[in-house]
């Protein structure tokens, strides 16, 4: 590597210094709270298949609710970072104001549709075999879940408002410690419900579903009182209530800068969802065993996530200055620590994978497909942290149009057919239809690796 190379890929201590401040609470909190999932997930997993088929299930279901709400509060978290580039907190209230509408539409919305059709979504994961499970018990456990997990859906919404907005103002630590407080409650909870301990009743699924939505208005309730009783740290939120309303004009605004990233997210998680759906019809064994591989390969993705989230953060920090040249700069840089990062993330993911799956009280097949899935997760990686860093690169500059086509747009057109076609024409085994999904990523590569460098995504929106 030439000295020129390494300047623009390298940074130097500061650099490091000031990506590790913003991503490794990041990193923590979502680390602790993927390693709780995978506790609980574990747990559940010795209660049996069925069981941890239909926890699986609704999981994926509710994924795509999750992301919705993420999406649909990022267009307007665009505007927040750069409003405090620009250290201009009424328009940070406005952009409050509009997620918590944002927010409270989209819950509603998803609660209608799981509580009217959240059995036949369920039912849709299970018309392929049984491979010696029983469909109808997992159909049982999947509804008994949602049920309940339904009830946590306003504290997880009222988390992502405030926590989405205290990052995209540089604070990451409070959100940390209020993740970190969530999972220990939901740790202990789960271990006292699920199997009945002191006392209590052996609730299996259900207790794993009331140990999260407990946990998750822990979470709330502390993120909440935290930034309303330190206005000195957040003077935004001095006034954020005092009405309802957002101007036309902003709402307006937020919302065309917004709707791709909502609509993108949207079909990316439901893409995701017919991706699993496709991968189903290979029997009960395949949904169990993708269900272990991505307990543990989302312990391990937190690193590319936290570097997509300090590149949002950081980048839009710098672009709502007028600092075109140092964010070109600053994300060539963070770029390639993220995908670095990842191949000694990918390397120590391989070495876990015979072991992990052992955990589990299933079926031998069960572990050898999770085995699989975690080896393959594991060789993709670095791939996956540098399509999420260019996403974040573009989203960051407002290029949500192209976010949409280059994210939600590719995974219908591109990865759902190879899927589908491969799952319902061939009988090639699940791992390889998994693998051709991955590998027709790399034209996403390739995409993102050329808008990133012509830097079409170098824009300040709120500029004065």
């Amino acid at each position: 590597m030439s000295v020129r190379t390494g300047r623009k890929f390298i940074g130097d201590k500061a650099f490091y210094r000031m990506v590790l401040a913003v991503a490794v609470p990041i990193m923590i909190q979502n680390g602790i709270t993927n390693f709780v999932g995978l506790l609980d997930n574990i747990m559940v997993g010795q209660v049996g298949t069925e069981q941890m088929s239909g926890v699986a299930i609704v999981n994926q279901l509710l994924m795509v609710y999750y992301l919705c709400v993420f999406g649909g509060l990022a267009g307007a978290g665009i505007f927040t970072a750069q409003y405090f580039g620009q250290k201009d907190n009424e328009g940070i209230r406005q952009t409050f104001r509009y997620k918590f509408w944002m927010a409270l539409i989209l819950t509603a919305g998803a609660a209608a549709l799981l509580l009217s059709a959240g059995g036949s979504l369920i039912q849709m994961y299970l018309s392929g075999g049984s491979d010696g499970g029983d469909l109808e018990a997992a159909l049982h456990y999947g509804r008994s879940y949602l049920q309940v997990m339904l009830l946590g859906l306003p504290a997880f919404m009222a988390v992502q408002i405030y926590v989405s907005t205290l990052r995209e103002c540089g604070e990451t630590v409070l959100p940390m410690k209020a993740g970190i407080a969530a999972v220990i409650v939901n740790l202990c909870l789960n271990y006292l419900l699920i199997y009945g301990r002191m006392g209590l009743p052996a609730l299996g699924v259900t207790g794993a579903a009331i140990a999260t939505v407990v946990s998750r208005y822990v979470e709330a309730g502390i993120v909440i009182v935290w930034t309303h009783g330190h206005k000195e740290k957040n003077p935004y939120i001095a006034g954020v209530y005092s009405t309802w309303k957002v101007p036309t004009h902003l709402a307006g605004k937020y919302f065309i800068k917004g709707a791709p990233l909502l609509v993108n997210e949207t079909l990316w998680s439901a893409g995701m969802a017919m991706l699993v759906q496709c991968y189903s019809i290979r029997g009960l064994s395949v949904i169990a065993g993708l269900n272990i591989a991505n307990t543990i390969n989302n312990v391990f993705n937190v690193v590319f996530i936290a570097m997509g989230d300090a590149v949002a953060i950081i980048i839009g920090q710098l672009l709502g200055a007028g600092k075109m040249e140092e964010a070109r700069d600053t994300d060539n840089k963070i770029i390639a620590f993220s995908v670095f990062c990842c191949v000694g993330v990918a390397l120590l993911m391989a070495v876990i994978a015979p072991l992990f799956p052992r955990i589990y009280k299933t079926s031998d097949e069960v572990k050898a497909v999770a085995v699989q899935f975690i080896l393959a997760q594991a060789l993709f990686m670095p791939q996956a942290a540098f399509m999420h860093a260019a996403y974040f690169t573009l989203r960051s500059g407002g290029k949500t149009v192209v976010t949409f086509l280059f994210d939600s747009v590719f995974v219908w057109c591109v990865s759902v057919p190879v899927a589908y076609g491969l799952s319902r024409l061939t009988t090639i085994p699940v791992i390889a239809i998994f693998a051709m999904v991955q590998i027709a990523d790399w034209i996403k590569c390739a995409i993102g690796f050329v808008l990133v460098k012509k830097g079409v995504w170098l824009q300040n929106i709120v500029e004065k």
